[in-house]
């Protein structure tokens, strides 16, 4: 994300903030980090609860990792990709195209339209901050005490600030692995997929997590050589196995070459210096001692918080051996008036999560009774990996269930088959769709308690029966559920 130089200042039209309630302190609220978890606890505070709020952001926008390089920008590509195969598929459906003689993506123009975007978002969540009369500071913050900042603002000036309650939600960043020679002078994370300014004819993508596998499906599916380096023998290890087994093995039958079971050691390349936002001719060597060519390397093994110069150390609060801040059930550190949402915290790390644990953070903080005990309950979470075909799953994977409850409590029902969109496919081009129950309990009364779904569809059908999961539902009601035909949805809600 773009950061304001030092030497620049920033300055911004004044407006109109709350009040608030405080005496004692500049603001009821500081929130440090202006992505979705920072500005969910800031809005609510200001825009409900008439509280006086301030946030500042390091880089120059607001939005965080989600609106600037990650799941916004993540799914217009996604879409552009998906509208290719949607092209291809036009010859089955009776659409006489050469798909031969369609022009190569124009990825510089995409680019363009979707930076457009985006900043659109960057102006409108700013616009918010002034409805709701959050005051928006840009610069890095960092705590002197339990109630004061000193934030280091562009242009050289420094602002010190109090606040009754502090909230850190700085986020992450992506990780390059400092054990591969070569790999942060030629190598990018997915904040530098954001920068290619051309199309890489041949990458490679290191990782096995649903970054990975989306970005990998991304450069495939619009025309790239892809090869994905995996440390393991599937994809997305942490999901249910029906859907590492069939996205693992569609990947591969779809074009994506997988390195199984191997390990980048060193990246080389003729250039220096070179510049990372073009594709240039790079030696990428594996531990068995092979080698491929490729003109960009994308690492997506991880991430990590941003809590570099924080002050943590100076009020007490500790990080774990992840480098995340530890919470309580209410966000609370070990500092009784400062409170780590979002990525920062290590949990959860998706965008609706930080969101919805900064509003409970300030409904809590500062709402009616009703609200006095307002938390996020981490299980349950559903997610969704833009994979091609998507992945959904909510709740717990077989392998989980079993190991909470005991292999006798656990009944499985599960399918696959192929989407009736693609049945009128060449047989070796149909994408695959496979669908998970993970119920516990006496079968009359089997609660389910993981969903677990692949195939076209499956990013939109997880959010309701998400719903389902997190009241509780059982077989029997799935059972009870007329189906709605003919959809893959259905498959759900008549499986035996």
């Amino acid at each position: 994300m773009p950061v304001v130089p030092a030497t620049v200042k920033v300055e911004r039209e004044a407006y109109a903030l709350n009040e608030g309630t405080t005496k004692e302190f500049d603001y009821d609220l500081f929130v440090i980090g202006g992505g979705s978890g920072g500005l969910g606890a800031a809005r609510r505070a200001s825009g409900d609860y008439k509280k006086k709020v301030g946030i500042v952001e390091e880089t120059a926008v607001l939005g965080g990792t989600c609106v600037n390089v990650g799941c916004v920008p993540k799914k217009v590509m996604w879409y552009a990709a998906d509208v290719l195969e949607k092209i291809h598929a036009g010859p089955a459906y009776g659409h006489h195209i050469d798909t031969k003689a369609i022009p190569s993506f124009a990825w510089k123009e995409f680019k363009d339209k979707r930076d457009a975007y985006v900043r659109r978002l960057n102006g409108i969540y700013e616009s918010n901050c002034k409805k709701d009369k959050v005051e928006y500071l840009t610069g890095h913050a960092r705590l002197l005490s339990k109630h004061e900042l000193e934030i280091d603002q562009p242009g050289g000036e420094k602002k010190k600030v109090s606040a009754e309650y502090i909230v850190i939600a700085t986020g992450g960043r992506p990780t390059i692995p400092k054990n591969i020679v070569g790999a942060n002078e030629h190598g990018i994370t997915s904040d530098g997929f954001f920068d290619l300014e051309e199309q890489p004819k041949r990458v490679v993508v290191v990782g096995a997590g649903y970054i990975a596998v989306e970005l990998a499906g991304i450069f495939n599916t619009l025309g790239s050589e892809t090869h994905l380096v995996i440390r393991y023998d599937k994809v997305l290890r942490t999901f249910d196995p029906i859907i590492q087994d069939t996205l693992t093995s569609h990947m591969s039958k779809s074009g994506v070459h997988i390195h199984k079971n191997t390990q980048v050691t060193k990246i080389t390349s003729s250039e220096s210096n070179p510049d990372l936002t073009r594709p240039s001719p790079k030696t990428v060597e594996f531990d068995d001692g092979t080698s491929i060519e490729a003109d960009t390397v994308l690492f997506a093994i991880g991430r990590h918080s941003n809590t570099d110069d924080l002050g943590l150390d100076t009020v007490g609060i500790q990080t774990n051996d992840k480098g995340d801040i530890p919470v309580d059930k209410y966000q609370k550190t070990s500092v009784d008036n400062i409170f780590a949402l979002g990525d920062v915290a290590g949990k959860a790390l998706l965008t609706p999560v930080a969101l919805a644990a900064g509003r409970r953070t300030s409904n809590r903080l500062f709402g009616p009774e009703k609200f006095k005990d307002d938390h996020l309950d981490y299980d349950n979470i559903p997610s969704v990996v833009f994979s091609h075909p998507p992945c959904g799953s909510v709740g717990l994977t077989e392998p989980e269930a079993r190991k909470k409850y005991g292999d006798d409590q656990i009944k499985i029902y599960k399918t696959s088959f192929t989407a009736m969109y693609t049945h009128v496919w060449s047989p070796d081009e149909r994408e695959p769709t496979a669908m998970k129950l993970v119920c516990v309990g006496p079968e009359e009364k089997h609660q389910v308690v993981g969903v677990h779904l692949i195939g076209m569809g499956s990013d939109e059908m997880t959010q309701g029966f998400a719903v389902a999961v997190k009241m509780g539902a059982t077989k029997k009601n799935f059972d009870d559920t007329v189906a709605i035909h003919p959809t893959s949805s259905e498959e759900l809600v008549t499986l035996r």
